[in-house]
């Protein structure tokens, strides 16, 4: 029996995106549900965009089957300090580890602050710019008003995620991934590899790459770092 065929249709959308085997893409024109399965809603229309509207579709994450299936990737985890600030920490600690800048405590947290700022400015300061980041707009507007997430977004512990990787990932250039520990996925596993689940900012992998950042979620709201 197909367990997700019985479950109503928003439920197993929000199912696939928590998993990490879908995510949302924006179209320019209404499509069909990319999903094998067909357990994934057909496009739905937004207007972000003055004259132009803009589609919202159900996509795969990465690669088409489910994180249990992906191959595990080994790294050494280096601890973010759980202030609110992880996601940010983590990954101003993650490029300056890349650049072989070892950070300090208090250079790290201004560092973060930095990213969730420069976040805000194109996001709630910007309008012109703020168009560039449509993807991050409905992720950010499907949960709550734009005007709430900006005031929000100014007090230090607000709580990064999708929305502020898919924005930093691009202001950044900056490739992104993230990943969930092995055994989340694998029943009985004890294993300390980890498994990707989301990619962000692929397309600055080409001509002279950047080192990846590769952040780990816990799945309790927390992010650290993989090196």
């Amino acid at each position: 029996m197909d367990i997700m065929a019985e479950k109503p249709q928003n439920v197993a959308i929000l199912e696939q995106l928590r998993l990490g085997i879908a995510r949302f893409e924006l179209v320019s024109s209404p499509v069909n549900s990319i999903s094998p399965s067909n357990s994934v809603a057909p496009s739905f229309p937004f207007s972000m965009n003055r004259g132009r509207p803009l589609f919202a579709k159900i996509g795969p994450m990465l690669r088409a089957e489910s994180p249990a299936l992906r191959k595990a990737e080994h790294y050494k985890v280096q601890k973010v300090t759980g202030d609110g600030r992880c996601l940010f920490r983590a990954l101003a600690k993650g490029m300056a580890f890349n650049k072989g800048i070892p950070l300090r405590p208090f250079e790290e947290k201004n560092d973060a602050d930095d990213l969730r700022m420069a976040v805000k400015e194109v996001i709630c300061d910007n309008g012109k710019e703020r168009r560039q980041y449509e993807e991050a707009l409905i992720a950010i507007t499907v949960e709550e008003p734009l005007e709430r997430y900006c005031r929000r977004i100014r007090t230090p512990n607000f709580w990064g995620g999708e929305s502020e990787l898919l924005v930093l990932s691009k202001l950044c250039k900056q490739p992104i991934i993230v990943y969930i520990p092995e055994h989340e996925h694998r029943m009985g596993s004890r294993s300390s590899s980890f498994i990707p689940i989301a990619e962000y900012g692929a397309e600055f992998k080409g001509g002279k790459p950047k080192k990846p950042v590769r952040l780990l979620y816990s799945g309790r709201n927390h992010y650290d770092l993989l090196v």
